[in-house]
């Protein structure tokens, strides 16, 4: 497993991002690609160790595409230069919440967590809800020595307590929040190295499940909507 080859690609993607490099270098993409499948099958092997809900999973399915929505945004580049993947019980939705890698050369890559779809007002509401009737258990998650050592809760928020929740609830600022995920930033050379990016990435994601359990334990009956 090549992880370097990884960087390389996406670095020059990024420095030739149009159509034109893009599709003469196919072959280059196609390399980097099977590189990153191999990585998250290796994942899904070490990850399924603590969490055996996500070994099912095919790779191939896990995965976003490189290819940019630009309809509404100033930068017209057609590609995201980074790969991507979400490893959950349900593949790469966004719930049930699940392990995510996001590579991206110039030490922007990072581990993921938690639920970042704060668009889905229904899933937004039922992590609410309890945290609102669950608050010492969400407490004791995230302030837990080996979380904090890794995590700060993230996440797009309000700026007051939503009508219907407690002002003076001990997790009020957590209620704020529209969605609750966690970061941890790898850089360029930590992944270039293929066998210490996974020694060191897997007992990071372990450290997330908790948290994990807690918010699909929220989310239970969560239904995607229908496009």
């Amino acid at each position: 497993m090549n992880t370097q080859l990884i960087l390389n690609y996406l670095t020059e993607l990024s420095e030739n991002n149009n159509r034109e490099w893009y599709h003469e270098n196919k072959a280059l993409y196609k390399e980097a690609n099977e590189q990153f499948e191999e990585l998250i099958q290796e994942l899904i092997l070490n990850i399924g160790k603590f969490d055996g809900s996500i070994l099912h999973n095919d790779p191939k399915k896990l995965t976003f595409k490189l290819v940019r929505d630009t309809r509404f945004s100033h930068d017209k580049s057609p590609y995201n230069p980074s790969f991507r993947a979400h490893i959950s019980s349900k593949g790469k939705l966004p719930v049930p919440v699940g392990y995510y890698l996001m590579i991206k050369p110039g030490n922007q890559s990072f581990l993921g967590g938690g639920l970042f779809a704060d668009m889905f007002k229904e899933a937004t509401r039922m992590v609410r809800d309890s945290i609102a009737q669950n608050g010492q258990e969400w407490e004791q998650i995230i302030h837990a020595p080996e979380f904090q050592q890794y995590f700060t809760v993230q996440g797009t928020a309000l700026k007051n307590v939503p009508a219907g929740y407690d002002k003076e609830h001990s997790q009020a600022e957590y209620l704020k929040f529209k969605s609750w995920y966690i970061e941890y930033p790898i850089k360029d050379a930590e992944f270039a190295d293929a066998q210490a990016f996974l020694q060191k990435a897997v007992p990071i994601y372990q450290c997330m499940k908790p948290f994990h359990d807690y918010l699909n334990k929220a989310l239970a009956g969560f239904q995607m909507p229908q496009r």
